[in-house]
């Protein structure tokens, strides 16, 4: 079996927990030559401004997502970033080992799907069952997604 086509799914479900994530950490990869992106249409991800920019909207992210007004990932606009991104995301992974980036994208934006709705609910269950504030879950599906991303593009 060919593993890439997994962790674009994985990195398209850390997009549908955090959409910006996993485009930093994939440009911050392909920027440290984990993953080799070159000659391909996706070789801007490894460059500087594509790096900071990722980033500094991650960071936003995971400071936005704590705020009362954030609207839930499963409404139509931020639903849509995840699957854009996290289809981004998986044609990178896909790029970096000369599959398709087709089917990485696919792949990608399903899993962004897939952890919208997944996490969303999870989320919601930990809060309401366990009777602890919101922020606590966010902190730590923040560290969850992290990790994930981080796992996801070290396998090159």
């Amino acid at each position: 079996m060919n593993y890439v086509f997994l962790f674009a799914i994985g990195i398209g479900i850390v997009a549908g927990l955090r959409s910006l994530l996993p485009p930093a950490v994939v440009a911050w990869a392909a920027h440290f030559g984990w993953l080799n992106l070159h000659g391909s249409p996706l070789a801007f991800m490894g460059s500087t401004a594509a790096v900071a920019i990722f980033s500094t909207f991650a960071i936003g992210e995971l400071i936005a997502d704590k705020l009362p007004t954030t609207p839930k990932r499963t409404a139509l606009a931020p639903l849509l970033a995840r699957i854009l991104l996290g289809g981004l995301s998986g044609a990178s992974l896909c790029a970096a080992t000369g599959k398709s980036l087709v089917a990485g994208a696919l792949l990608g934006g399903t899993g962004g799907v897939i952890g919208a709705f997944v996490g969303y609910e999870i989320r919601r269950r930990v809060v309401n069952n366990l009777h602890i504030k919101d922020i606590f879950v966010a902190i730590c599906e923040d560290v969850v997604a992290i990790a994930l991303a981080c796992f996801v593009v070290s396998r090159w």
